[in-house]
């Protein structure tokens, strides 16, 4: 894992660009907008290659929010508040502050890697593993990023995601990606 030093020595060299803060020797991320809330269970199984059924679990996102109740065994799909990019040559590991995990908040469930190229907002994954409700605020400080620095040959030209990091929709976008999966 990088420094603090290594990183803003990077950010100066154009290798990767972060406005936000830093904690530690990592990147500190905020709770931004939008928010988007996942629906109720629906009464049917969600049909992983058919978009419009993964599309059913989302609620509409919220733009202007200030706070939200996360509810026990609940998902909330939340954008962080700085735009990111990372530079062919690093990477990035998402951890949830030990805060608020030791309350039941888990910030990025099962994909804590943001991958060389990677460009534009962050989505964390909100899931309250706790037995209470958590009220959630804007601008509210949920995880970091440590950042590492690649090893051995990488792809000449890096590219930010083409589903991800940019507009309003945070929902999974797994067969627009990957498409019908026939046998």
């Amino acid at each position: 894992m990088l420094t603090v030093h290594t990183i803003a020595a990077l950010i100066d060299g154009g290798e990767m660009d972060w406005a936000g803060e830093f904690r530690g020797d990592g990147l500190l991320l905020r709770l931004g907008a939008p928010l988007q809330p996942l629906a109720a269970p629906p009464a049917t199984q969600i049909d992983l290659a058919d978009q419009a059924s993964i599309d059913a679990l989302y609620q509409t996102a919220i733009h202007d929010w200030m706070t939200f109740t996360l509810e026990p065994a609940r998902l909330v799909l939340c954008r962080i508040s700085e735009p990111l990019r990372l530079g062919r040559g690093v990477c990035g590991v998402i951890g949830t502050l030990s805060h608020l995990a030791r309350v039941g908040l888990m910030t990025h469930l099962s994909s804590p890697l943001v991958l060389p190229g990677w460009e534009g907002y962050v989505t964390l994954e909100l899931f309250n593993a706790g037995p209470a409700p958590l009220r959630l605020h804007y601008g509210m400080p949920a995880a970091r990023i440590m950042i590492s620095a690649m090893e051995g040959s990488t792809r000449d030209i890096a590219s930010a995601h083409p589903f991800y990091g940019q507009g309003s929709h945070l929902g999974s976008r797994l067969a627009d990606e990957f498409g019908p999966l026939t046998r």
